[in-house]
Formats: C-alpha cells, structure tokens, sequence
C-alpha cells in the first residue's frame, strides 16, 4: 500500500525531483563549493546534490531509531525518492508457499513479455531489517520495462523478528517456486534469474550457490546490485566512505547486530558468500557496485572470487554514484543510466 506523505514531505519530494532534472552545471553549483574525490573517483553531480538535500532534511537516521518506526522512515524516504510509478503492463499480488508460512509477492509483467519468458526473482536491500515491496517498486518496475523480463519480488521475512538465515530460506524457497511453477508465472523454467540490491543481493548470491547444487533447480543468472558478500570483516572501502555518502559504517553495524543471532553467524558463508570455497559451477553473474559506497570492495572481491572459480561474470563500478540507487531510477538521470546498464546486463544473460 502507498504511504501517505505529508505537505512538507510532498514538498521535499518536489525539490528532490526538481534538483535531479537540473543540467550538470547548476547541480554542481548547488551541490557545494567544492568537488569531492576520494579515491582517484568524482561524485557525480547529482548524487552530490542530492546527498546535500538529504543532509539539510535533516531526516533522523534509520540507525538511531527502534526498528518499527525505521521501518516508517524508509518507506517515506523511499516514496519521496521514488518519482511517479513507471507504466507496466501488469502488476498482481499473490503468495507463495515459504518455510515459515506464506510470502507476499509482487509479479511485474512488462508490455513486452513473451511466455513464456525469462523472469528475476527480487529481493530488496533494506539491511535485511528495513523495506518491503512498496519501497522497492519503482525499481522492479525499471528492471521488468527494460530488461524485458517478468519480475517476481519476495517480501521475504525481516530481523529481528526472524535472524539468520530465515531471510535465506525464503529466498531459496522463493526460486524453486518460481523454477518449479514457472508455467504459472509465464516464464520459461530455462530462464529463471535472482538477483537484488546491498542485503537482497546477499540473499541472492547465496541462493544462487545453494540452489547451484541441484542442477533441476538452479537459476540461469545472478543480479547483484551493491551486494554485501562479507559480514566477517571490513575492507578499506568502510575507512574511506564511512560516513556521508548515504550508506554509513554506523548502520551497517546496526543492520549487522539485529540480522546475525550470533557473531560467530558472521562466518558462515550462507551470511558472508566471499567466504565459501565452493564457488564453482555458480550461473553467470553481472556485479555492480557504487563508487562512493563502503560496501564497494568486498562487491569487486565477490566478482574476482566468481571468475577466480571460472563463473562468467561481468562487472562495472559506477565511479560517481552512491549506495542506493537503484531507487531513484525515477528522479535521476545518473542513476537512471547506471540502471540501463544493469537491465541490459540482466536482458543479454537471459537472451
């Protein structure tokens, strides 16, 4: 269901959309006196202004906050970011048999779909504790309209209601179902993909490799959007983009103490993928990470490991972007390109 915005958030929403549709120049103008590079890489414009903007909402911080009402805070953020819903021809709600009861999904089908044909399986970031299908929908959305593929988002169970690896259970169960009943879904059980964004991405990569196991019931491809592949240590990315750049140290922390029951979890490589020894035999995977973003060097490590273990396996940083967006695709133009860019990558691994 569609959050209800008040004025000042509808207004803040108009300025978002406003500052994203500036030319270059003025973006860099409003954005701050100075260009900020870290790392040999620029902030792009956008992205740098639209960080000020967030910063001058003065928004409290998901991290700071008790679980319920960072729930509400995302998905207003989410609704403010989002822009006008992106025409598909069909949306339907519907569930699916899960290890812990029924799971609520969402199928996209765009105006171009053959049946039958190929389908994603979602799962949406969040940190494994925040999201849900509403805030995620603008994007599944852009990826069914330009990939060309049915999309199946899972509103898979959340920390810390449900820790480790309940999250992974339902994305497992998720595709199966959709490779098992794929006829129901008007996809070609050949062409069944999974993929998502930062902690839906960790469930992906690791469904993937579960799933790997038993030929009848592997995906065709891996999506991985700024995913978070070790929860057992730090790389330098978290030292040079902790804080400031939308996704922080701090709530990484957060997402990590409410999702693992145990610090030893951290270990184990259904939570942390880079970690597993077999990843071999995995399908072909497109990674993609943020330039600006403290989750960036354990995503290229995840993506050398793939090729490393002779998976086919492209992948592309997004040099001036930050964390997350994936879900502006609807106000931004860099990250409306930087998208284009994942769905032809998810369009020609399902051709």
């Amino acid at each position: 269901m569609a959050i209800a915005l008040s004025p000042v958030e509808r207004l803040q929403a108009g300025v978002l959309r406003g500052a994203a549709a500036l030319p270059p120049r003025a973006q860099r103008v409003l954005g701050g006196p100075r260009r900020i590079t870290i790392d040999g890489q620029v902030l792009d414009p956008e992205a740098q202004l639209l960080l000020r903007l967030l910063r001058l909402s003065r928004r409290p911080a998901h991290e700071t906050l008790p679980v319920p009402e960072a729930r509400d805070e995302i998905r207003r953020e989410a609704a403010a970011a989002s822009g006008p819903p992106l025409p598909v021809a069909r949306v339907a709600g519907q569930t699916l048999p899960g290890p812990g009861g029924e799971l609520g999904t969402r199928l996209y089908v765009p105006f171009e779909a053959a049946t039958p044909g190929p389908l994603l399986v979602y799962l949406h970031g969040g940190g494994w504790v925040l999201c849900d299908l509403d805030t995620h929908d603008q994007t599944c959305r852009f990826i069914a309209r330009e990939a060309g593929v049915r999309v199946l988002a899972v509103d898979y169970r959340l920390a810390p209601e449900h820790t480790f690896p309940a999250a992974l259970d339902d994305a497992v169960a998720a595709v199966r179902f959709a490779i098992e009943e794929a006829g129901r879904l008007g996809a070609d059980p050949a062409r069944v993909a999974v993929g998502g964004d930062s902690a839906g991405a960790n469930l992906a990569a690791a469904a993937a490799r579960l799933l790997s196991k038993d030929e009848s019931r592997a995906p065709a491809f891996q999506l991985l959007i700024y995913p978070v592949t070790d929860l057992s240590r730090k790389r330098p990315s978290y030292q040079l983009f902790q804080d400031g750049f939308f996704l922080t140290e701090r709530q990484m922390d957060w997402y990590r103490e409410h999702y693992l029951p145990t610090a030893d979890a951290a270990f184990d490589p259904r939570a942390s993928p880079v970690l597993a020894d077999d990843l071999d035999g995995l399908p072909p995977a497109h990674v993609a990470v943020a330039g600006f973003d403290v989750l960036r060097d354990e995503g290229e490590e995840y993506a050398t490991r793939l090729r490393e273990g002779g998976v086919p396996v492209s992948v592309h940083r997004h040099t001036g972007l930050v964390h997350g967006f994936c879900n502006t695709v609807g106000v931004g133009r860099a990250s409306r390109a930087a998208m284009l860019e994942v769905t032809a990558a998810l369009r020609a691994g399902l051709a």
